[in-house]
């Protein structure tokens, strides 16, 4: 059953087509490692999980490389500003590298938590300076750059099809001298490599055929994506801010220096997370962190769950209410798939079949993970299946959701409510009904319910 993807460079839905049989190459935008992650990132992170768990459901061999920004990104997307890892290391007052490592950590322990598979690699931009320098020489080889008192950038004149990522109108972008960009011949020129103000002022810069400096934000990606996936790959995918100056500025390049068109043959890109109607991001406090929501009681695959509920190219509307709702619904499927899992019903092959090709149907069309959890609720309301046909489909669809269906919650009960279970259970024993259901009213109101079973008591989260 062919992939049907919204590629946002011809602005249609179109049937995945791999460049290698069987073999599909994702690069996917990664973290600029100055700062903590904040859940706008992550859901931009649970998308690019599902796209790749989607083909690997399909049998699709999956090489999976997301770069990690540690040196280039500046403040502003117009090559001005500081660069943000210099910066937060003047901040924090340590090593920009030691910044880098402790960010990369924390972020990675977040994927970890929300359950998203790692990719093949994980290329810094640090570590990649002779291949972004390589990258430049052929441009300039070819006539795509010149040279100013700052740095060494691309002239986006040399190209007709500049900006057909984004659909911008160049011509009118152009037009707009009036407004001053410094050096550059044209507004939409981009910088490959910048000099340092002061040598030694910096902490990182290297030494290159132009002068002591640093590589731009956008060549780290095409230089890294072609040493491992090629001079041409498959899938490119990104938040869609990325859209009009990142990943415009990267096929740029790309095409120049490699002759490749198109150098990647789907885009995908990811809606923002919105808080209020507006964008989730840093400049406006970041909202929370994974593991602020933690603090709050509030289980990490419940915000997976939450990203789940909407296609990744629509807007996600985020609110602690939104995400309780979440997280309910979350512990009910967990709840229904603890009790259908020791059922000892014969399955019927064909009714199991039958829904797995409806399930691929749905996933199939876009990675549509908003309908496939609707179907996934539909097949455990069915009457005409069992339980454990329904339980066998459950962790068959789980391999997309990775919402880890079948593992066990823990949970954490306070002392307090510990104390309460106690007195409850005691209550019970006399043959305290009354007292024992007041105590089950403040257990309830505390976040947890209590399920009496031939077992024992067992508490679960609400």
């Amino acid at each position: 059953m062919p992939i049907k993807l919204y590629n946002t460079l011809t602005r249609k839905k179109e049937v995945f087509k791999p460049i290698k049989k069987g073999h599909v190459g994702i690069y996917s935008c990664g973290p600029t490692v100055y700062w903590y992650q904040h859940i706008g990132n992550l859901r931009t992170y649970v998308s690019n999980d599902i796209v790749k768990r989607v083909f690997l459901y399909n049998g699709y061999k999956v090489k999976h490389v997301i770069n990690v920004t540690d040196v280039g990104h500046l403040t502003s997307d117009a090559d001005t500003g500081e660069d943000k890892m210099e910066r937060a290391a003047k901040k924090e007052g340590k090593k920009a590298s030691e910044i880098a490592d402790y960010y990369f950590k924390v972020f990675k322990e977040d994927l970890e938590k929300l359950n998203i598979i790692e990719p093949d690699k994980w290329p810094k931009a640090s570590e990649h300076i002779n291949e972004q320098i390589g990258l430049i020489k052929d441009l300039e080889k070819k006539g795509y750059t010149y040279k100013t008192s700052d740095g060494i950038y691309f002239d986006t004149s040399k190209l007709d099809d500049y900006g057909k990522l984004a659909k911008l109108n160049v011509k009118e972008l152009r037009a707009g001298k009036r407004v001053k960009f410094g050096e550059k011949k044209n507004k939409t020129d981009f910088a490959l490599w910048k000099f340092s103000d002061e040598p030694g002022l910096r902490q990182q810069e290297w030494k290159s055929p132009w002068g002591l400096g640093f590589p731009g934000w956008h060549v780290e990606c095409s230089a890294m994506s072609s040493k491992y996936l090629g001079k041409q790959f498959d899938v490119h995918t990104g938040g869609q801010e990325h859209i009009p100056v990142h990943h415009t500025n990267e096929i740029a390049q790309s095409e120049s220096a490699f002759g490749k068109k198109p150098w990647v043959n789907y885009w995908i890109h990811f809606a923002w997370l919105l808080f209020k109607g507006e964008k989730v991001s840093k400049s406006k406090g970041g909202l929370y962190t994974l593991s602020q929501l933690e603090e709050k009681n509030y289980a990490a695959l419940s915000f997976r769950y939450l990203c789940l509920t909407t296609h990744y190219g629509k807007p996600l509307n985020f609110s602690i209410e939104i995400l309780s709702s979440a997280m309910k619904s979350y512990l009910r499927l967990k709840n229904i798939i603890s009790e259908i899992k020791k059922s000892k019903d014969k399955k019927n092959k064909k009714n199991i079949e039958t829904a797995k090709k409806q399930f691929l149907d749905i996933i199939n069309n876009d990675f549509n993970t908003s309908n496939g959890l609707s179907f996934l609720w539909e097949i455990l309301r069915d009457n005409k299946l069992n339980d454990a046909e329904k339980y066998e489909l459950s962790l068959d669809f789980d391999k997309v959701f990775g919402l880890d269906l079948d593992k066990e919650e823990k949970i954490e009960i306070s002392r307090d409510v510990k104390k309460l279970v106690a007195e409850r259970e005691k209550a019970r024993k006399q043959k305290d009904w009354k007292t024992a259901d007041e105590l089950r009213k403040k257990i309830n109101k505390a976040g947890y319910i209590i399920d009496d079973t031939e077992k024992g008591v067992k508490v679960k989260k609400k």
